[in-house]
């Protein structure tokens, strides 16, 4: 369903222009980023049955994820239910070895920590003087000085030209890549930013560690190659930007995940380490996590927790707390 889930796309208006008799949509992930993918789907499969979008987006999307809203949230939950057949991997796949998940936490130092400390008070400032209305004109403009945060506690050399202080959390990645191959592990090591992974290669390269690379500009053939090489070689590192490899790719050869980043929403890592921990694997998964101590990434885990209730509380019909990023939200992230 990956191709109708925005139901302001010229494919997901193409598809559901198809005459059918009957109509299936199989996702693994109904709510992703937004409730209107759910409705894009209930869109396709049973037209009119949620209303039209402005009626749904007042009537629900609004009052849950804006406002809390419990009875909304039961109501849409019981009308969409009955529709849902939901399979849990656990249930469906029971030979899969377990996984186990770990966060290696890091901590910034000297001129790392200095920069980052420097963007939020940045940050922080220019929020606070903004009036609501300036706030909500600014809001792209926050998420680009956000993507900064980030980035600092990746690697300041992201986004400061002829950076060459410490980066901490790169030292210990690469610490545990180097543990790792000694161990004789294989591992898929995943970052959003693709800049990150050319630092990475460099590292790499100086360690004579070989590894193969994904991103959104490799080609759907070469991708099948390198997955098929991977497989079936030894070549102990495979790097995939997140959003080229979250869906589609079956890399069984690897025993170990590694998210050098955090990103909002959870599902999204949880596909990416999926291409590990899947049918075909027979050895047990460690996943790792690289977490930042005392800054947006912590906060970041647990605004993750939000996306798993959102989507919990309407497809498995349990109760959680929602809420939106705003002005308080905001400074709260920018918080230690």
């Amino acid at each position: 369903d990956q191709y109708i889930k925005n139901h302001t796309t010229a494919a997901a208006k193409a598809v559901k222009l198809i005459d059918s008799q009957v109509r299936y949509a199989l996702t693994g992930t109904p709510i992703e980023n937004r409730l209107s993918e759910l409705w894009s789907i209930f869109d396709y499969l049973m037209p009119g049955f949620l209303y039209g979008y402005d009626v749904f987006k007042r009537e629900m999307e609004t009052p849950i994820v804006k406002n809390e809203d419990k009875a909304a949230a039961a109501r849409l939950q019981k009308m969409v239910s009955p529709f849902i057949l939901r399979r849990l991997k656990e249930d469906v796949l029971k030979d899969l070895p377990e996984k186990l998940e770990e966060c290696r936490y890091v901590q910034l130092e000297d001129t790392q920590q200095r920069l980052y400390d420097a963007q939020v008070v940045h940050m922080r400032e220019s929020i606070e003087r903004q009036d609501d209305a300036e706030f909500n004109r600014s809001k792209m403009l926050i998420l680009a000085e956000l993507t900064r945060l980030r980035q600092i506690c990746c690697d300041p050399a992201l986004c400061f030209e002829n950076y060459d202080g410490d980066a901490a959390k790169l030292e210990a990645c690469l610490e545990l890549i180097e543990s790792a191959v000694d161990g004789g592990h294989r591992m898929l090591l995943f970052s959003q930013f693709t800049s990150m992974l050319g630092i990475l290669q460099k590292r790499l390269d100086n360690l004579k560690i070989p590894y193969y690379t994904i991103t959104g500009g490799t080609t759907k053939n070469k991708r099948l190659q390198l997955v098929q090489e991977f497989n079936e070689g030894n070549v102990p590192v495979f790097l995939i930007s997140l959003k080229a490899g979250g869906v589609g790719l079956n890399l069984t050869g690897a025993d170990m995940v590694i998210h050098y980043d955090p990103w909002w929403n959870l599902a999204v890592q949880n596909q990416a380490t999926d291409r590990a921990h899947r049918i075909g694997q027979t050895k047990k998964v460690t996943v790792y996590k690289l977490i930042v101590k005392n800054t947006i990434e912590e906060k970041i885990q647990k605004l993750q927790e939000t996306k798993r209730e959102l989507a919990e509380q309407i497809i498995g019909g349990e109760m959680g707390q929602l809420g939106g990023l705003g002005r308080e939200e905001l400074l709260e992230l920018l918080g230690v």
